[in-house]
Parts: C-alpha cells; structure tokens; sequence
C-alpha cells in the first residue's frame, strides 16, 4: 500500500470526477488520501469527502498565503472530528511578497504569528504538523525548533535545504513528490540520499507537481506509483520496500 499524505481532493478541478480519481488511485494501490486544508473555503469539502470515503482523512490549517483570513476557532470546530489526523498546510511562503518595505515587515510578521498559532494548536489537541516552506528556511527553522512538540510533522515537498534535514531528531518527517522526477530536480536529488530511510514519506500535492511522464497535465493520487519508483531507483530499494516503508513512516506519523 502507498498513503498520498498530501493531496488537495478538495480542489474544484476534481468535483467532476472525484469518484474515478479515488478509484484509479485504490486500484493502483494508494490506500490512504490525506487532504491537507490550506484554504479555509473548502475545509468542508475537505470533511465531507472524509465521511464519504473510509480512506480519505484530512488536517485543520491556513497556508501562509491566506494567513489574513486565519479563524483558530474555526479550525478547532474541526480539528475533534475522527478523521483529522494533522494541523496545516500552515507555514511561512516569502516568495511573493510586497515591494513596499514595510509591508513585507508586516507580512512576515502576520505569518509568523499565524504559523505560530497553528504549532500551538497542533500541541494543544498532540496532532502533527504539515509544514509548507518556501524562500523561508530560516525563520521557519528557528520557529519549529523553538515552539514544535514532539509530534513532529511533515515538511510538504521538501524543498532540499541541508540545514532543515536537522528537523530529522525532532520527529519530522521529508515529503517526497514528483518534483523528484523532474529532470531539473538536480538539489532534491543530492540531497534525497542523506534523508534517514525512517523519515521518506509520499505525497502527490495533486492537483499541483505532476510527476513525470505525465507533467502538463492534472495530478492525482494514483501518480504516487512513479514517486515511488523514482525512490526506488535512487535508493538502491524495491519499489515495494519503499511502499512499505513509506506507509509505515506515514502510519507512525499520523495514526500513532
């Protein structure tokens, strides 16, 4: 079996055909979806796709990018609900910010403040974290060291920063995806080795990071076979093992 820890089943490119998408996925062999919120409009689609499937689950966040629109009340409405397993997709994004000086002061300073929170609430209900991080290794370093409980969490297509494979001795977990299939991924690839074999998780981010061959077009689920193949090359380790090993990484994560 191979557990998606991350995809966004929840996004309106999938209302259409949803019930092919988790079809073809169990088919090839994904037992588990995980459905990282991120936007609070479509949390509730996010739980009712969770009562509708027994292999769905999802998590409780606000992505850095709508950090102005966090409801922690809103969050905790759903963070007891049976099939939440993690706090996120939350986190700290520089990459696009302001001009003005002093608005990108005060937008590092709102998402630091949100993300914060969210770890906060994350070691109140003892959920794990699913960390995104873009152009922000630094202070989303020295936060997770400082406020992160031992539960650990995921960082969310891993983006290769040596110094953040630290966050290893602190329960924290690599997401793996298909930019490791990409032909440009040459940092992922050198730095993939050196992440403990008991910390690779997979995630698909669907319907964003289709994996290669099939770059251009919709991502889903059952594209975690050629993350895992891709694993598999790199790592010198059947694919089968890597499946195993993934999912047990991902149970003790999430389910333990």
């Amino acid at each position: 079996m191979i557990i998606d820890t991350h995809c966004h089943l929840d996004d309106s490119r999938y209302i259409d055909d949803i019930d092919e998408v988790v079809k073809r996925a169990i088919d090839g062999g994904v037992g588990r979806f995980i459905i990282p919120a991120a936007d609070p409009m479509t949390l509730k689609r996010a739980v009712e796709l969770s009562e509708k499937y027994d292999e769905i689950f999802f998590s409780v966040g606000v992505h850095p990018y709508d950090a102005v629109h966090y409801d922690r009340y809103e969050l905790e409405k759903y963070i007891r609900h049976h099939k939440c397993v993690a706090v996120g997709e939350c986190g700290l994004d520089y990459y696009r910010l302001p001009e003005n000086e002093d608005e990108v002061i005060a937008e590092k300073k709102l998402q630091k403040e949100i993300f914060i929170d969210q770890i906060e609430l994350a070691n109140k209900y003892n959920k794990p974290l699913i960390i995104h991080i873009r152009d922000a290794s630094n202070d989303s370093l020295a936060i997770l060291e400082q406020y992160a409980g031992e539960k650990g969490g995921v960082l969310h297509c891993y983006n290769a920063d040596h110094q953040l494979l630290r966050l290893a001795k602190k329960n924290f977990y690599f997401g793996i995806g298909g930019v490791l299939t990409f032909s440009n991924a040459r940092k992922l690839i050198e730095v993939y080795p050196k992440i403990p074999t008991d910390r690779l998780i997979i995630e698909t981010d669907a319907p964003y990071l289709t994996p290669h061959p099939h770059r251009g077009e919709r991502n889903e689920p059952d594209f975690c076979n050629f993350i895992a193949s891709k694993m598999s090359e790199l790592s010198n380790i059947s694919k089968e093992n890597i499946c195993e090993i993934t999912t047990n990484n991902a149970i003790r994560l999430f389910w333990s």
